[in-house]
């Protein structure tokens, strides 16, 4: 099971998740049980950006508890594949190349807490666990802005948007289309939102998924 760092103690004391209960239903549920709380191993005071999914992949071996990161060798999303498309286009120069969608670089070296609202869904069934997991993601959201002032909240699409009620300091949201095939064309594509993600914070981002 996920350690989740001590930082997150006061927020998990509210709730009692039985998780065993939710995977030994008839369903399949993804991620794996031991990975439902991969994203809070992060220190809370560590994290430099939070960026807001909606819910798991829900195809075999994809999801890991990372938002839009999928395990090695399972062939890369969409969504993902026009985020590392537009991060080629803002950056020329760094040369990145993307072989693989397993975001855990972005996680534990540049401190990325890829959170999704909803942090498991069954099977070939998208937002199947949405109202289980709403009230609680919506007061992690809450409770990184309360404990940590200087992150930045990434909010792509009308979903993550909706989220920008429970961040204290409406300063530190940017806010874009969502990557999606379907949106990624209406203003995603070409909107430097990277550059400016940098410039906020005030540092560089290595967006490279390898060491």
């Amino acid at each position: 099971m996920t350690d989740i760092h001590n930082s997150w103690q006061k927020l998990f004391d509210k709730y009692n998740f039985e998780l065993d209960k939710l995977y030994n239903s008839d369903n399949i549920i993804y991620p794996s049980k031991e990975q439902v709380f991969r994203v809070f191993e992060m220190d809370v005071k560590e994290i430099k950006i939070l960026f807001l999914g909606q819910d798991p992949y829900h195809g075999p071996n994809q999801a890991n508890g990372l938002s839009f990161s999928v395990n090695d060798g399972v062939k890369i999303p969409p969504s993902l594949k026009n985020i590392y498309k537009e991060i080629q286009s803002e950056f020329p120069e760094r040369g990145y190349v993307f072989t693989s969608g397993n975001l855990e670089r972005w996680f534990t070296e540049e401190k990325i807490f890829l959170l999704n609202a909803s942090l498991t869904v069954i099977k070939n069934t998208p937002a199947s666990h949405m109202k289980f997991w709403e009230k609680f993601t919506n007061d992690v959201i809450k409770y990184v802005s309360e404990q940590n002032k200087n992150c930045l909240f990434v909010l792509l699409g009308n979903f993550a948007k909706s989220k920008q009620e429970y961040i204290l300091n409406k300063d530190n949201i940017i806010v874009g289309i969502h990557p999606s095939p379907l949106s990624a064309n209406k203003g995603f594509f070409g909107s430097n939102i990277f550059k400016n993600i940098e410039e906020k914070i005030g540092i560089h981002i290595n967006w490279n998924i390898d060491d």
